[in-house]
């Protein structure tokens, strides 16, 4: 296979575009004599004579017509390849609801790993309500978020996600008393679709458990003080949808819906990644 002198190959392009040696090798900080060596040698191992010089001009011959647009291809190609090297680092910045992460982050965080070892990840874990708001104002490349109306219908819906009543293994509500329940402080609107759907009900409850996080909800279910409205996938592994037991009215599904702003090639692939590693994951962790 025959190689070919790169510097060479670059004295070719800009004589044939300069139309002048003398030019040319200004341009590469060189002579005259040593660009025409360099042609050459190009020449002879290609084959083809590739300039015609005469004493008044320099012209491309008809196989240096066809040489040129493949020239300018190879040190193009050449220049994308050592570019890859010095660019900047790629940085994803997402933003993800805490009602839709829970035990299955590592695995998302080691799928996009995987794909690009390379790649920065800068993780927010908030509210919808917040995480939108660092989307909008241009802090975050994308953001993973419940929809609870139809305030704004942009962004594209990847999946409904189910909630249930979640609660440590055989909890129990004694007769006359509220339904005991854990949840966030106001305005979550998980917590407000909760008290709604009991309100509709005619549940009596009662907030036994304020936690200022999805963790903290887990623990309070999982410690067996209140039942605690959740996404089954955000649920701790032990826990169990006590809603058709109890007779409770069914929490409604909400879509998770996806907004992002990068054109940045290789951070869209690695929210693909993301999103693809995200779908894969079963949203029943808590019925295991």
């Amino acid at each position: 296979m025959k190689t070919l002198d790169l510097e060479a190959v670059q004295a070719f392009v800009l004589v044939a575009d300069l139309r002048s040696f003398t030019r040319a090798a200004d341009v590469l900080d060189s002579t005259q004599s040593t660009v025409s060596l360099k042609l050459k040698r190009l020449e002879e191992r290609l084959g083809h004579r590739l300039i015609e010089r005469t004493l008044r001009m320099v012209r491309l011959s008809p196989k240096g017509e066809i040489f040129l647009q493949a020239a300018r291809t190879l040190l193009q190609v050449h220049d994308d390849t050592i570019s890859v090297l010095m660019r900047e680092r790629a940085t994803l910045k997402v933003g993800i609801s805490h009602h839709i992460v829970g035990p299955d982050l590592p695995l998302l965080l080691r799928h996009v790993h995987r794909a690009d070892p390379g790649l920065l990840v800068e993780l927010r874990v908030a509210s919808s309500r917040d995480v939108e708001a660092d989307f909008d104002r241009g802090a975050l490349d994308a953001a993973l978020v419940l929809r609870h109306d139809d305030s704004r219908r942009d962004g594209d819906t990847l999946q409904a996600e189910p909630f249930g009543w979640m609660a440590a293994p055989g909890w129990t509500q004694h007769d006359g008393e509220p339904l005991r329940i854990a949840t966030q402080a106001a305005p979550c609107r998980v917590r407000a679709m909760a008290i709604g759907a009991l309100q509709a009900a005619c549940v009596p409850w009662v907030e036994v458990f304020v936690g200022g996080g999805i963790a903290a909800l887990a623990a309070a279910a999982q410690a067996g003080l209140a039942v605690a409205p959740l996404a089954r996938r955000v649920a701790p592994v032990g826990t169990e949808d006590v809603g058709p037991r109890l007779r409770l009215p069914p929490l409604p599904p909400r879509d998770v819906v996806l907004y992002s702003a990068t054109r940045d090639l290789q951070v869209r692939a690695a929210l693909r990644t993301l999103v693809s590693a995200f779908r894969s994951v079963p949203a029943a962790n808590a019925m295991a």
